[in-house]
């Protein structure tokens, strides 16, 4: 499956490294109940998409429509009020089955390791923290980190990720469950492999037909 030797290795948290519990449903609420207060159109939003769904669209009508007034605090409430929700339940996180014993396996191997989330980092430094692997990573990334328009899917979020690892983008390879880490890492000349944890090889197919897949990111030991 790999033919290229990587410097470093990159994960999405949620669902890809780390089991966690967050209610991505309250989440997307946060933002489209902001949005709507703002006075975005309910017909722009779905709160059957993501919250960065939303966010984009949400912003976009309003900076369209010149409502500069109505944007000025939304992203710091977003920001607080998302980050409580994920906090919620982060006492439940866990690596997935295997997952402590494939980080060590990459510092074996001399592989720098990263995380690159959309989490906020008050959520991501807990979760790790709790799933006991915080100390086995080199760099991490957050949504927060920096402004809303580049974190992931942004290329930058992947660029950042490598800089924090002491790489170029395209040394490193990036696992993720969801079709958002796929872009981040094809826009920034990153590798990349799926994993179907929550996501299966259909909808793998329909992101990408070029996209390798695996299990679970225990998996790799059997790729690099």
């Amino acid at each position: 499956m790999r033919a290229r030797r990587y410097l470093a290795v990159g994960f999405d948290m949620d669902g890809t490294l780390l089991r966690t519990d967050v209610n991505y449903s309250k989440l997307c609420e946060v933002v489209y109940n902001e949005m709507i207060s703002a006075g975005v159109p309910k017909k722009l939003l779905n709160l059957k998409e993501s919250s960065k769904y939303n966010l984009d669209n949400g912003m976009r009508y309003l900076t369209e429509n010149g409502l500069y007034d109505n944007m000025r605090d939304i992203p710091e409430r977003i920001k607080e009020e998302m980050k409580k929700v994920e906090l919620e339940n982060v006492v439940t996180a866990r690596p997935y089955d295997g997952g402590e014993r494939m980080l060590e396996y990459l510092k074996d191997k001399g592989y720098k390791i990263g995380v690159l989330t959309r989490g906020s980092r008050a959520y991501a430094t807990k979760a790790l923290t709790v799933a006991g692997v915080m100390d086995m990573l080199d760099a991490l990334v957050c949504r927060d980190d920096h402004p809303e328009a580049e974190a992931k899917p942004s290329p930058l979020a992947m660029d950042r990720l490598a800089e924090g690892l002491g790489v170029l983008s395209e040394d490193v390879l990036y696992l993720g469950d969801h079709r958002m880490d796929y872009y981040c890492a094809r826009d920034a000349g990153a590798g990349f492999i799926g994993v179907l944890t929550r996501n299966t090889r259909e909808y793998w197919a329909s992101v990408g037909n070029d996209i390798d897949v695996i299990d679970t990111v225990t998996d790799l030991m059997d790729v690099l």
